[in-house]
């Protein structure tokens, strides 16, 4: 290991020191007051819920993380040593990385739960004094989450790196991540919507009551799944994206390094830093985000904190490509500011489709005057048509971090792409903290109604809860394009690991994989959105029957069945998660194995490009659904309770699945997918039914 290979250290202390970081956070929310006894009473319902579902989650998970270590365990670790040192590699490399990834992302999301759910009673308490107090501990408890899921993956790939110093075993540390992350975001996002579409087709439109209203059984539910989808779920998401960025773009320097000349292992070594740069960067930037005054927007509180950490991060980088790259730096670090640029433009670009600020969710909530039908319709078209910019600026980042890497050298400029990606990626501490601040302020909000605190109270969690919503919106978009740009750098590692040139269209066995590639996030699409719609099924069912059956009920005399609806959306989700996500691990090794690295190269092109346009298409169509319906509530076209009210949550029950289950599953898919392929591309090169038949 060369001398400038130490400069991991480095990514590992970063690591280690966001970890803490995210530690005092948490420490710092707990020491908050919690308030009422029914305050407490509520938070403790809703944080057992979650918890509840979390180790089922994970228990479920455990004999498929078990299954693939003992897998790996009997894969020849000589065949991954190409292109890095096999001296320190055993047969214990790929497991051992393997689960490391599994289990870092399952602690993830177990300190981002613990906080989001303890968070939202304290918020909800501190808006009794203000709304910058109320701000500040949101934001700290979803910082909790962004600082460990940044800090976390750091710390698995600086450390796995150290000892085996082969970017190229590691990988399966992001596979690990992939496997927990798609389950995850699967499974959050039945968990979430089987409660959000009984609450509100059954309590708004049928019974007539608030969304919080205490006398609706699933308002327990429909809480937990804030969290679990939205903080766990994005949480395993962007962690593996995360580590899976890292690693390509490191594997991708080690080849490329080669081709150069570069003598030490600066080209390995640079993605260590940008993540660690970022991190330390969001960590900075975390003091950024409070009021002025209680006049104060927090949406700009949230934005200086985003602000802030693409402007150090940028900073911070072009300093470190400096110092591993004195006479190419600026040349490589344009892709990496073409990533960033991309983060805030995909964000802008999010915002005017899905708020109702902007005229999209205007137009549908228009069409809401007409009845349901013309709601569907013109958010199908508002979703459609957005996918076209977001891919613009995808492409021009590819475009220009391609070639602005070129002129440094000679195929660099794939390397370049990998730039891009990490730019992305190296926000994320910050990115995951504004999207967990969502569900702690929705849940503040219900906690608030539902505890009967006063107007100004639910007055400064109405302003945050609003906030959340759109940076919910955001982070979506944010997830979305990092998820392209590091299946494309999962991508480019795969061709550098299987040595293939060109992939040729006219090929009959490259057709055949476009094809087959493409159709898996259909496929995909289809199981989430009918597991959903069983769960709602019964969650509807089970609704209808307490209001039925349970005297006073409806007068608030008695008190619903909390319980049985956190448990049918609890087994729905656990039942309903294993069957994507047996596609999307399954689809790689099939066609690997049975049409060789050709054919598999085209299922990852098909794949990732239908993939990134439902993503899009699914989550913009969703968020404009749902804020044409809040653009209603505000009083427009008739307000609450009138007809094109009802007509838009009807509009926003169907993007519900859209939003938070089938859309946000592309992104875990299409890169468990990569990264499962790049770890089977050296066997599978040695090893296929089709080369065999036309030895």
């Amino acid at each position: 290991m060369d001398v400038s290979t130490n400069l991991a250290w480095f990514g590992l202390g970063a690591g280690i020191f966001s970890v803490l970081v995210a530690l005092l956070f948490l420490r710092l929310v707990l020491n908050e007051d919690i308030g009422t006894p029914r305050m407490k009473e509520l938070s403790d319902a809703i944080f057992e819920g979650a918890m509840a579902y979390l180790n089922r989650q994970y228990k479920t998970l455990a004999p498929i993380v078990a299954v693939i270590f003992i897998v790996l365990w009997f894969v020849p670790p000589e065949l991954f040593a190409h292109g890095g040192s096999a001296e320190n590699l055993s047969k214990s490399s790929l497991p051992v990385a393997f689960l490391v990834g599994a289990v870092f992302s399952a602690l993830a999301g177990y300190a981002g739960m613990v906080s989001t759910t303890k968070s939202n009673a304290r918020t909800a308490n501190a808006a009794r004094k203000s709304l910058n107090k109320a701000l500040m501990v949101s934001f700290r408890g979803g910082a909790v989450m962004g600082l460990s899921v940044a800090g976390l993956g750091l710390t698995g790939v600086s450390a796995l790196y150290l000892i085996y110093g082969n970017p190229v075993v590691i990988n399966s540390f992001a596979f690990g991540a992939s496997a927990v992350a798609l389950f995850a975001r699967v499974g959050g996002g039945i968990y979430t919507k089987a409660a959000d579409v009984g609450a509100d087709l059954v309590g708004k439109v049928e019974a007539g009551i608030p969304e919080d209203d205490p006398r609706n059984p699933a308002v327990i539910a429909d809480n937990v799944g804030d969290n679990v989808g939205d903080t766990a779920g994005m949480g395993a998401d962007l962690f593996e994206s995360f580590a899976a960025t890292t690693i390509a773009a490191m594997i991708i320097g080690q080849t490329v390094g080669a081709k150069v000349g570069w003598q030490n292992s600066e080209g390995v070594l640079y993605p260590v830093l940008v993540g660690a740069v970022g991190i330390i960067a969001a960590i900075i930037s975390t003091f950024f985000v409070r009021l002025g005054d209680e006049g104060g927007n927090p949406q700009t509180a949230l934005n200086y904190g985003l602000w802030g950490t693409n402007i150090l991060t940028a900073i911070g980088s072009l300093g470190v490509a400096y110092y591993l790259f004195p006479d190419k730096a600026l040349y490589i670090w344009v892709g990496l500011l073409a990533g960033l640029i991309t983060n805030v433009a995909i964000g802008l670009i999010t915002e005017f489709y899905t708020s109702y600020h902007y005229k999209p969710a205007r137009e549908i909530a228009k069409a809401a005057e007409t009845g349901p039908a013309t709601n569907i319709i013109k958010g199908l078209a508002v979703g459609l048509r957005s996918t076209y910019v977001p891919i613009l600026v995808i492409v021009g980042a590819i475009f220009v971090a391609y070639f602005a890497a070129e002129q440094a050298g000679s195929g660099l400029g794939i390397y370049g792409i990998a730039m891009a990606a990490m730019g992305m990626l190296a926000t994320s501490g910050m990115v995951v903290a504004v999207d967990s601040f969502g569900p702690v302020a929705d849940n503040a909000g219900g906690i608030a109604e539902m505890a009967e605190l006063g107007p100004e109270v639910r007055k400064n969690t109405d302003k945050l809860d609003a906030v959340g919503n759109t940076t919910a919106a955001v982070a979506k978009g944010f997830a979305i394009g990092s998820a392209a740009l590091t299946a494309l750098a999962l991508f480019t590692a795969y061709r550098e690991s299987t040595g293939l040139d060109t992939i040729n269209i006219l090929d009959p066995i490259v057709i055949i994989g476009l094809f087959l590639g493409a159709t898996v996030p259909f496929l995909v699409a289809s199981l989430a959105m009918d597991a959903v719609g069983r769960a709602a099924f019964d969650m509807i069912g089970e609704v209808r029957r307490q209001f039925r059956e349970i005297p006073g009920l409806m007068e608030g005399k008695a008190k619903p069945d909390y319980a049985r609806c956190v448990d049918i959306s609890t087994r729905a989700a656990i039942r309903e998660m294993v069957a994507p996500g047996l596609v999307a691990i399954g689809t790689p090794v099939v066609i690997g194995f049975l049409l060789g690295p050709t054919a598999l190269g085209a299922v990852l092109a098909g794949g990732t490009a239908s993939g990134v346009l439902l993503a899009i298409f699914m989550a913009n169509s969703g968020g404009a659904w749902d804020n044409a319906k809040k653009y209603i509530e505000t009083g427009e076209h008739g307000g609450k309770g009138s007809d094109p009210h009802k007509a838009a949550v009807v509009g926003d029950t169907v993007g519900d699945p859209f939003k938070d289950t089938a859309g946000p599953a592309m992104n875990p898919l299409i890169k468990v997918m990569g990264t499962i392929s790049l770890i089977l591309a050296p066997i599978i090169v040695k090893y296929n039914l089709l080369s065999k038949l036309f030895e």
